[in-house]
């Protein structure tokens, strides 16, 4: 898909010699957690569908995000977005918002009914971002990365059920007494 001559693609593994080396370098410039490559491989081995790269006209690499989706704790069915990373010169542009969208949407389609990701509670840009698409803040995870900062986590309720379950109510007939859920992003 072309965007102002950015193209959106989806990672896939008969690529990795390709993108490997640049995704990681994305994100180790971007993010404070020093990944391995194991912890790419364990992503992108498994969900690299549900992994989206945002490319210039040359093929270079200007953004990514990194995402999973498993059934959580034996209940929900959970959406992970573990990586985030646009190039400094390129933010601004839509570029994030564009790529989680992807993620969101793949995600959705194969039957989540929640997503949850971590940010930085200083990374005021990244939970801005978030809150645009829908997520909201669920809980602060004190000292939660290397380099002693906390994390908010987010998460995104697809389902009602995921969301309705979060605050205790269960699989009530009555619709008087349900949260009403946020708008959809």
């Amino acid at each position: 898909m072309d965007d102002g001559g950015l193209k959106y693609v989806q990672y896939h593994s008969s690529k990795e010699s390709t993108y490997l080396a640049a995704i990681r370098q994305l994100i180790s410039n971007d993010l404070s957690e020093p990944y391995s490559i194991y912890v790419y491989r364990y992503f992108l081995y498994q969900w690299g569908d549900l992994c989206f790269l945002a490319l210039d006209e040359q093929e270079n690499m200007l953004g990514v995000v990194i995402s999973k989706l498993e059934p959580h704790r034996g209940g929900p069915m959970r959406g992970y977005i573990a990586m985030l990373a646009v190039k400094k010169e390129h933010r601004g542009r839509g570029i994030a918002t564009k790529l989680v969208r992807k993620a969101i949407d793949i995600m959705i389609d194969r039957d989540a009914d929640e997503i949850a990701l971590e940010t930085e509670v200083t990374n005021t840009a990244a939970m801005k971002l978030y809150e645009r698409l829908g997520f909201l803040r669920s809980k602060r995870l004190h000292r939660y990365y290397l380099n002693g900062n906390s994390a908010f986590r987010f998460v995104l309720f697809v389902k009602e059920s995921a969301f309705t379950s979060r605050l205790g109510y269960g699989d009530e007939e009555d619709d008087e007494n349900q949260p009403e859920l946020p708008p959809s992003a």
